[in-house]
This record gives structure tokens, sequence and C-alpha cells, in this order.
């Protein structure tokens, strides 16, 4: 193992980010990056120091051939923490890909769960085919009950399957040797689809209201319903879109322990996902609440984007607020 890789996991055994490691050794975090990209070397002072601020031996950073870290008494590495092999690797990443395509699906359907009723309703009220009004809103909410129904039992085997590895997303933890650098070669290789899914996810949610917009110009009142229920399925297609990308490059952020699952944001992790879980419920009852006193649920569909909107601000407040309390 080279000196390049050894910085890497010793850092990250600490929990470490490179620009934690960048204070420690008095240097920039663009040095730390070029030693870890083994683009340049510290010298013989900086190798000390850091043999020092590891509580490794020398030898081990200088000789390449030596594997396995040799502590000295100082060591500060925890030795407490959970280890992930690269079966366990490939298998999680397996999981969650997976996983994008369900989750993806459910999500989906729950967008579009009240098309069938504001489809059937607006036959009722066109008298297209003789079915009654409370016909239309039994048998639609029927539907729509089933279909939430499913996607819910989707969300729960999913989250059931990846029980076991919760602890990537709440817990530091240490990989195996090999499995951040087969982690890093499986993200670099979906860098550019991520980013042509995200691109094509955002070009499908900012487009998707031109169907309701050029139903306005319909006089008849099924039509208008028709080009809402497109609405609702272009937005539904691309919240899938973003969520595809979104499960798959997460899993290998949680593995590489960046972004969003450093071992400082794992720390405040309980707190967003309380804010969020609270967030999301009262959105769903304003949503309910209002379609059902209302009626009118080809207007009441504007709550998710809305919310969708709120939510950023409301995680930006929270994240702030984490910093402020940290420091």
């Amino acid at each position: 193992m080279i000196l390049a890789d050894k910085i890497i996991r010793l850092r990250k055994k600490n929990g470490w980010s490179q620009e934690d490691l960048a204070d420690k050794m008095n240097v920039s975090r663009q040095a730390v990056s070029k030693w870890e990209g083994a683009q340049s070397t510290p010298d013989l002072g900086k190798i000390v120091q850091m043999s020092e601020l590891f509580g490794v031996s020398t030898d081990y950073l200088l000789k390449d051939e030596i594997e396995m870290e040799a502590f000295t008494e100082d060591s500060p590495l925890d030795y407490s923490r959970r280890h992930v092999s690269m079966e366990q690797a490939n298998d999680y990443l397996r999981l969650r890909k997976d996983a994008s395509l369900q989750i993806a699906i459910a999500t989906f359907i729950c967008v579009i769960a009240a098309v069938p009723l504001l489809l059937l309703e607006a036959m009722a009220a066109t008298h297209m085919f003789s079915i009654s009004e409370e016909a239309a809103a039994g048998v639609g909410l029927i539907v729509l009950l089933m279909l939430v129904a499913g996607a819910v039992a989707i969300f729960l085997y999913t989250g059931f399957k990846a029980e076991p590895y919760e602890f990537l997303e709440k817990e530091p933890f240490e990989t195996d040797f090999g499995v951040s650098g087969m982690v890093r070669e499986r993200q670099n290789d979906f860098r550019s689809l991520y980013s042509r899914m995200n691109i094509i996810a955002t070009c499908i949610c900012v487009l998707s209201p031109i169907p309701l917009f050029a139903g306005m110009f319909f006089k008849n009142e099924f039509l208008m319903i028709v080009m809402l229920t497109i609405t609702m399925a272009l937005a539904g297609l691309g919240a899938a879109i973003f969520i595809v990308a979104g499960v798959q490059w997460e899993s290998m952020e949680k593995l590489l322990q960046e972004g969003e699952f450093t071992i400082d944001e794992k720390k405040n992790s309980r707190v967003k996902e309380a804010v969020a879980t609270i967030y999301w419920l009262s959105a769903t009852v304003i949503y309910l609440g209002w379609s059902f006193w209302s009626d009118q649920w080809e207007r009441t569909w504007i709550v998710w984007p809305v919310a969708g909107v709120l939510y950023a601000v409301v995680i930006s407040i929270v994240n702030l607020a984490l910093k402020a309390k940290n420091e």
C-alpha cells in the first residue's frame, strides 16, 4: 500500500476531513489533497508529524510493503468501530441500486395515486359515462388507497432490506483495504450518468406544468383534467429519476463517509431526520385535509412543489442552527 492510500485510510479512521487533517498539520487542504492523490509527497518532517498525529510508526508510512498499521502507544484510533469488508460494500451497493428503482416506482405511484379519482370524477361531472358522482368518488378513493398502500409496502420492504446497513448513516466506521478505492472508482464511473439524470429530471419537473397550462385553453372540463393528470405523471417521472440517481450516489457517499455522511454530519442526522419526518407528515396532513375539505384535487397538488421549495429553506435553517451549536 502506498503512502497516499495510508494517509486516506488513517484520516478516515479518525473521522477527519481533509480540512481537519490540514489544520492539524498546519498545511493547506490542497496539500493534503495532493498527498492523497499521490501527486506530491510530504517531507520527512511532515512524515514524523503525521506519525505522531496518527499514532503509527514512520516505517509503516514510508514502506509500501507494510500493509498493517504498526500503532504506537499513543494511537488515537478507535478500535470499537465497525468494519466494512469488500463483500459487504459490494452487497450494499447492489442492494441500494435495486432499492433505487423500487423507491422510484413507489414515489411515482404516490404522485399519481389521485389520477383515477380525478378522471372518474371528471367523467361523472361531464356525464361521459353513466356513473354517478358518488360511485366515481367511492371507486376513485378505493383505488387511491390501494395505490398508496402498495407504495407504502414497497417503502417498508426496501427499509427492512437496508436495516443491516443502517449504521453506515449513523455511526463512524472503518473500511477494509481496497474498499474505498473500489467505491471511488464506481463513483467516478457513475458521475457523468448521475449528472445527466439530474439535468433530465430537473427539465422534466420544470416543464411538467405545460400540459396543465395548455389545458386552460380547452373549454372541455374532462380534457382539462386529463392535462392535469399528465402534469402529475411528468412530475412523478422527474421525481423518480431524481431518486434513482440520488439513492445510488448516496450509497457511495455513505461508504466513503463524504458529503452528508461525514462524521460531523452523522452526529446531526437524528435531528434532521426528526425535522424531516415532522415536516413531511405535516405536508401530507395539509394536502389531504385541504383536498377532502375543498374537493378540489385539481388544485391541491400545488402543496407538493411548495413543500419541496420550503423544505430546502427549513433544512438550511436547521443546518445553520446545528453549525452554530457545534461551534
